[in-house]
């Protein structure tokens, strides 16, 4: 099991292990397997990664304090890095419509002249803007 409530304080430990998984697909499929056993919805997106922060219909309910523990973070930081960032935004410019090409396009300008976060950056800041999150990289 990859969680479980530990007894000295009340908040459900969430494992996501960077071990399984080598890009942005396989770090949906982790999230989905450990976020939302039970459910017939699968994360796919940034902003369905999102959603499920915000509880209430996976493993924790809506608000509830948790604690996820990112395993071998470091091996994610570099999988989900620059590189893996630039073909995300080119993929989704290649692609057009519904993507915003204008703004996946200053993404990846901004990505290539330094300023523009990666794909580990992104999913970081997105645990992070839930207050109800603390997040431990390991």
């Amino acid at each position: 099991m990859e969680w479980n409530t530990s007894n000295n304080n009340k908040k459900k430990m969430i494992v996501i292990n960077g071990g399984h998984f080598f890009n942005l697909t396989g770090f949906y499929e982790e999230v989905s397997r450990v976020l939302m056993k039970n459910q017939d919805w699968k994360v796919g997106t940034l902003d369905g990664f999102n959603d499920i922060l915000h509880g209430g219909f996976g493993v924790f309910e809506n608000h509830e304090e948790i604690e996820i523990i990112w395993k071998e973070s470091q091996k994610s930081k570099e999988d989900l890095g620059f590189k893996t960032t630039k073909e995300f935004y080119e993929n989704k410019i290649k692609q057009g419509k519904p993507f915003n090409i204008d703004f996946a396009q200053q993404k990846l300008n901004d990505l290539i002249d330094g300023k523009g976060q990666t794909l580990f950056e992104i999913l970081l800041e997105i645990i992070e803007s839930h207050e109800n999150i603390r997040l431990i990289l390991k």
